[in-house]
């Protein structure tokens, strides 16, 4: 069958034919991929910055942000059936007994390194005609949502990184102890970095919890981005035009930062309009690139005076991909073309090699492995 590999020693990108795979365990289910979405950790692979092969193996089938159907149940299998859409989670557990996080099922809190990312690190990804997968790691999308349920995946990243944030701030004892919900943040002040996918996304996740947004990327207004950001109800700020300084004086003080451009100077100049108990949660991973000169002692002074957090978020757990579906369905009841307009290309798995080595050429970019283009 048709897959999209990378071979890190050759440095080389293609289609390979690989072996279709098959059940093997009871609880395992087989897929018939639909649609694979493309983002920055792809391109990065295939740039040779990171991506490994599963052991044995010369290349790394690429793929991880899925939605697929079921086509094929084990004997043992009770969450998922055939007909059913599903989006499957990234990361594997280490198979370390010292490690609470993965035998919690917690892998995305991870503790030894060790574990595996399929498309990532050591097992191969979805994209491909046919996956196979135990249904542990499966996550049904409602029928209703397959025009835009590829989006699961970059939207655990936002789920992810909120549910985090609101933890944090509940160690104010004025916050509430529930689960965020939609309104819940009447009255706050957040700005996201970046108006990619991501950034997008966690705008729209911070206008669902009622959030004054503000979206601060570098393109200039006009642009479909901002255009996007704005129909949400958020601010766009290009960087271009307006500096951090006079962000701050737009913006005033914020509670929440959500970073999503993998900009390390920018991301540490917008620290400063985190207000007094704020959080501020990188997402972004910046390439290698040369040292930048920060502020250190500001940043220290800040953290400490206005009991401020810095975190970091990456991968999900099922209970954020299953609240990335919820988001979702919340998302496409509030801004539904929005939502859509993120899904600016579909293409077939005969150009995945363009989409994968050149530049974007829109906000989101999908492969059509078995589905419409």
């Amino acid at each position: 069958m048709k897959a999209m590999a990378v071979f890190p020693k050759e440095k080389a990108v293609r289609l390979v034919d690989h072996p279709e795979p098959e059940i093997a365990r009871p609880t395992e289910v087989k897929l018939r991929t639909l649609e694979v979405g493309i983002c920055g950790t792809d391109r990065e692979i295939c740039s040779f910055e990171y991506g490994t092969p599963p052991a044995g193996s010369d290349y790394l089938v690429l793929g991880h942000e899925s939605l697929g159907e079921v086509i094929e149940v084990g004997p043992g299998v009770t969450r998922v059936r055939p007909g059913d859409l599903v989006v499957t989670m990234v990361r594997r557990p280490c198979p370390h007994i010292h490690c609470p996080a993965c035998r919690a099922d917690r892998q995305d809190f991870c503790l030894t390194g060790d574990y595996q990312e399929r498309g990532i690190k050591e097992s191969h990804g979805f994209l491909t005609e046919l996956v196979v997968d135990d249904e542990r790691y499966m996550i049904a999308v409602p029928a209703e949502l397959r025009d835009v349920g590829v989006l699961v995946e970059p939207i655990t990243v936002v789920a992810k990184a909120l549910t985090e944030a609101w933890k944090i701030q509940q160690r104010l004892p004025w916050v509430p102890t529930s689960i965020p919900g939609p309104g819940v943040a009447q009255g706050q002040k957040a700005v996201v970095l970046g108006a990619g996918p991501v950034g997008l996304l966690g705008a729209m996740g911070l206008r669902n919890l009622g959030f004054e947004t503000f979206v601060y990327s570098r393109s200039p207004a006009p642009n479909p981005k901002a255009a996007l950001a704005e129909a949400l109800g958020a601010r766009y700020i290009s960087s271009e035009t307006a500096t951090v300084d006079e962000l701050v004086e737009i913006t005033g003080e914020v509670g929440v930062v959500f970073e999503a451009v993998g900009a390390s100077k920018i991301a540490f100049d917008v620290m400063r309009v985190l207000r007094g108990n704020g959080v501020f949660v990188f997402t972004g991973v910046p390439g290698r690139k040369g040292a930048v000169e920060v502020d250190a002692d500001l940043i220290m002074r800040n953290l400490v005076l206005k009991n401020n957090v810095v975190f970091g978020s990456v991968n999900a757990s099922r209970e954020n991909f299953e609240a990335a579906v919820r988001a979702l369905g919340d998302f496409v009841h509030l801004w539904p073309d929005e939502v859509r307009g993120l899904l600016t290309g579909r293409f077939p798995i005969e150009e995945a090699p363009r989409l994968l080595t050149g530049r974007a050429s829109g906000i989101k970019e999908v492969v059509a492995v078995g589905g419409r283009t």
